[in-house]
Parts: structure tokens; sequence; C-alpha cells
């Protein structure tokens, strides 16, 4: 019961501050990536303990949310994947899939998502959505400095936030996928 007082009070505080190549360990190529979960996983496994910060992953269901590491995000509340992740609900019949990372504290300063997209025909058209959809918001609370978008075969990851903690999820990524492409690295205003 504390454990998920203490989950239900941290994603009430995440709210309340959002609105105010080869992977070595995903154990083989690039298109084995089972699901965003993982590939969120492999990423964020890769990080030394001096570079992790305190996150959560998942969506706000208990059987989703996960205490100091990615979670799997759930797709069927369109809006709630456009307020947290910034995927526009527009897009979201694009995807069958979605995983998160935010920062424990103030989702402004770290939110990462992975979206595993149905058609590869798609992927260039998730990630031009996300980025139009996350660059128009109106920040409150503090803006977050940048955001980048890559994509690694048919999934699309997007991160917006601190630019230290961009660079390093970046820096990351592309070390982790032998196939990932930065498509998009802006600076937000």
């Amino acid at each position: 019961m504390k454990r998920f007082t203490a989950m239900f009070l941290a994603v009430v505080m995440m709210i309340s501050f959002a609105a105010c190549g080869k992977g070595k360990d995903n154990g083989g190529e690039d298109s084995d990536i089972p699901d965003a979960l993982t590939l969120m996983n492999t990423i964020w496994d890769s990080y030394g303990e001096d570079e992790k910060f305190s996150a959560m992953g998942g969506d706000f269901s208990e059987e989703n949310m996960v205490d100091g590491a990615p979670g799997n995000y759930g797709i069927q509340d369109t809006s709630m994947l456009d307020y947290t992740l910034g995927l526009p609900e527009a897009s979201a019949s694009m995807i069958d899939g979605a995983a998160s990372l935010v920062h424990m504290m103030n989702a402004n300063t770290f939110t990462g998502g992975a979206f595993h997209v149905s058609s590869p025909d798609n992927v260039s058209a998730v990630a031009d959505a996300l980025k139009d959809n996350i660059m128009q918001r109106q920040w409150m609370c503090g803006f977050p400095d940048k955001l980048i978008v890559i994509t690694v075969g048919d999934y699309v990851i997007s991160a917006f936030g601190n630019e230290e903690l961009i660079d390093t999820f970046k820096a990351r990524a592309m070390a982790a996928y032998e196939s990932a492409e930065l498509v998009y690295e802006e600076p937000i205003m």
C-alpha cells in the first residue's frame, strides 16, 4: 500500500509539473527489437550509475507504472499519449506500442517516449508529427531546452528536456543501436 501511495504521489507530482548500432545489450540486430519497452530499457541499461536520474516509466496504470526505469505506455488513451509524451492524437493510429521514461520530479527536465510504428511507411510521418507537436506546445513551470527525435528501424524515439540529459540520452541511444538515425535535434524556444 505504501508503494502504491508513493507511486501515486509521484504521478500526481509529474502531472502537476508537466502542466505548470547493434545494441550490445539487446542481444541481436536492430530489426529484432521485440517492443518499445525493450528499446528503452536497452538505452537506460547502458547508462552509468552516475548518469542516471530519478525516473519513472509507464503510464498511470498500476500494471504499467515502473519506478526507476522505463515502462510500457498504454496507447488506448490517445489524449494522454499527446499530453504526456507529445504524440498527437491524430498519429496514435499509426503505432501499436509505446514505452516511456520521465524524470520523477519534473517532466520538463526529461520526457522520453519510444513508439513502435505499425507500418514502416509511416515512420517519417510519426517522427514529423512528434517534432511538430512538441515544438508547438505552450510550456509552463520552466521550458525544456532541447528536443531530439531518433528512428531505429520501425521505432521512433523522442526526448525533450534539460540539454545535458538529452545529450546523454542521444549518445546512449545512438551507441546502443547501429541503425539509429538522429532525425531532429532542435532547441525549444
